[in-house]
């Protein structure tokens, strides 16, 4: 079955998280962003319009400095996000060059979308970006980026910071690498007999019981912040697959309108 609204998109966001860019033993899995480099050369050479929204700095800075666990202190973890953050980057610049694609980096903070000069700022910068057939690589500025009850700078998680920026440029489609193949109907890794949901057209209160919620066990990879960035596209008509990263070359076939992953469609 194709799903022939797919074809139309054009531009598209790919959301890529910290699971398919850190192997298990904390190192870097290369492999991946070298698949990600190339599939997203390749459309990009294909007429798309591709923005990349990244996670994995913290993760990136733990490799740099050898270190098995996350620091618990807040300060520590921003000092990792700014070491990471610039490794992460130097890589993404080395292996997109290989398929001779340029690429930039935009790090954002919530009060940049919540202002609307800001706002209108960011967006400018992304145009004028995929204008000159760019591709711009974004991740929240971890570094700086706190939540208190009166400024609020953190987006929360990068599932809705792309949400956020697909909904900023009026992104066609949002592709969603996770560790799993897609939304299931319990968690596919305690249950065999857990079935995929192909379409969501709705985003339901039972759907997010079964995703789970903060804290949940349940949620496998982060499913209920999945949903949450699924319904922010809704509301602006927008849509998005949720796919395995660990076949991140299965893009291609996404946006051909393959049944690959859950698809998520307002009706």
């Amino acid at each position: 079955m194709i799903r022939k609204n797919i074809l139309q998109a054009r531009r598209v966001v790919v959301k890529i998280g910290t699971s398919s860019l850190i192997l298990p033993n904390g190192k870097i899995n290369l492999s991946n962003i070298d698949d990600l480099a190339f599939t997203l050369s390749d459309l990009n050479n294909k007429g798309y319009e591709v923005i990349l929204v990244t996670s994995g700095a913290v993760g990136v800075g733990m490799n740099v400095l050898g270190l098995e666990k996350k620091p618990d202190e807040l300060e520590k973890k921003q000092a990792l996000a700014s070491i990471g953050q610039v490794e992460l980057m130097s890589l993404y610049t080395q292996v997109f060059h290989r398929y001779s694609q340029k690429v930039s980096q935009l790090l954002l903070t919530r009060d940049v979308i919540d202002y609307p000069e800001s706002r209108k700022n960011a967006t400018n910068a992304l145009e004028a970006l995929l204008e000159l057939d760019i591709i711009p690589i974004i991740n929240e500025n971890d570094a700086i980026a706190v939540d208190e009850m009166e400024h609020q700078t953190r987006f929360g998680d990068n599932d809705t910071l792309g949400a956020i920026v697909a909904k900023l440029v009026g992104a066609d489609l949002m592709i969603m690498l996770s560790d799993i193949d897609g939304l299931y109907d319990r968690n596919p890794n305690l249950y065999e007999d857990a079935k995929i949901f192909r379409e969501i057209h709705e985003i339901t209160d039972n759907l997010m019981a079964i995703a789970g919620g903060a804290g949940s066990k349940f949620g496998t990879g982060g499913m209920a912040s999945k949903l949450t960035a699924a319904a922010l596209l809704f509301e602006n008509g927008q849509e998005m697959v949720l796919s395995n990263g660990s076949r991140i070359r299965e893009i291609q076939a996404i946006v051909e309108g393959k049944e690959i992953g859950t698809y998520f469609a307002k009706l």
